[in-house]
């Protein structure tokens, strides 16, 4: 598969709303034991929106970002937290054991992994005691802005190109992430929320995926007629499903947290 040719800005066009869940998370993370001077590990660190917010809540802390893509990493050293360190690497090879962090977060990032329920013993097991990992994940893979994009990708006209980039990773119930977590033997706190965003402007919902969902099948279609023709029928599946209202259009984003934490014995 090709890798992905992610945009920073297209993705931060809705900043504020992409880390309002990592607030939220950080929130049930419990001290740090080697605050104020943590090692935190921000794993899917994209553009820096995350590491910025890491550095707010421990100034002191030692931060590094781990990202698989070039360029979201350019924007992460350009304009996210510049006292951060940054890393080129997936997160599905990179091992963060020898850091001995007292934090490892992953802020929307493990979805994109299949099989991904196999990295956190791994994360987990690299924790010294006392110290937590903190992951947050998208569980909106059964909402019309994902379910009209797998059936539009996979339709005659366009499966032959795109089929296989849909529907191919995804998230896994709460519970299972429960599970999985309680058997590294750290105490576990799991939780969803749905946030309704009211989101403006034309095509908002369209606008919101190009950031994220649709980034694969936009690197895929070379060819910018053939890209225009997808948005376009993409588009309007979209303003179907999601019809604007006086104040904007409400979008629902279901969000699946996990918080697990090691003892200090």
């Amino acid at each position: 598969m090709t890798a992905v040719n992610w945009d920073p800005e297209q993705y931060l066009r809705f900043a504020d709303e992409r880390t309002r869940p990592l607030h939220d998370l950080l929130t049930r993370v419990p001290p740090l034991p080697g605050a104020p001077a943590a090692v935190v590990l921000d794993i899917g660190c994209g553009p820096g929106n995350s590491t910025a917010v890491l550095r707010e809540r421990w100034p002191e802390a030692r931060i590094t970002g781990v990202d698989s893509s070039p360029e979201m990493l350019a924007r992460a050293r350009g304009h996210g937290e510049p006292s951060a360190d940054y890393l080129l690497a997936d997160a599905l090879d990179y091992d963060p054991a020898p850091a001995a962090p007292d934090l490892i977060v992953s802020n929307a990032t493990l979805q994109w992994i299949s099989g991904h329920l196999a990295l956190l013993p791994r994360w987990a097991a690299a924790l010294r005691p006392g110290a937590s990992l903190a992951v947050q994940v998208p569980g909106n893979f059964d909402a019309p802005s994902h379910t009209l994009l797998v059936e539009l990708a996979r339709s005659p006209r366009w499966n032959e190109a795109l089929g296989h980039l849909v529907g191919r990773a995804g998230v896994h119930h709460p519970g299972e992430y429960l599970t999985t977590l309680a058997a590294t033997g750290c105490t576990v706190d799991v939780w969803e929320t749905t946030y309704s965003t009211l989101l403006t402007g034309p095509d908002p919902v369209l606008e919101w995926t190009s950031g994220t969902a649709l980034r694969p099948v936009l690197t895929q279609l070379t060819d910018p007629a053939d890209r225009q023709r997808f948005t376009d029928e993409y588009g309007a599946l979209l303003r179907e499903a999601y019809p604007a209202g006086p104040h904007g259009t409400v979008y629902p984003f279901r969000r699946i947290f996990a918080v697990a934490t090691r003892d200090h014995g």
